[in-house]
């Protein structure tokens, strides 16, 4: 079974930053692309910055210039650097990742979610 855990969320004053990391574990044989949503109360879950295997990079246009993903692929694990932070980045923050386990199976698994909330 592969669990993805996400940490790195808090408060912060617009302007601010804050680093999130997610963990890949368990079963994970490979990485595929990997990338980080989130969900604002009352709105859709939408894709914040993505990353592949090859290191490609793509970001919401909301979110260019001020976010940064970023892999340790030796430590199964995905960065989300997010500087000048505005109130409306505030919401949970989900990291995806499209995985190959030790049975060979390739499946899309998420985190459980961090919060991240962001004061004018």
């Amino acid at each position: 079974q592969v669990q993805l855990v996400e940490s790195g969320g808090g408060l912060v004053q617009a302007g601010g930053s804050l680093r999130l990391s997610c963990v890949a574990s368990g079963s994970v044989f490979s990485i595929n692309a990997m990338a980080w949503y989130r969900q604002a109360p009352g709105k859709e879950r939408e894709m914040v910055a993505g990353m592949t295997s090859g290191g490609m990079t793509n970001y919401a246009d909301s979110v260019k210039g001020r976010f940064t993903i970023s892999r340790a692929n030796r430590l199964n694990t995905v960065y989300l650097q997010m500087n000048g932070l505005k109130p409306e980045d505030t919401a949970v923050y989900y990291c995806n990742g499209n995985i190959k386990n030790l049975e060979g199976y390739v499946g899309t698994y998420w985190g459980q979610g961090t919060q991240v909330t962001v004061s004018s």
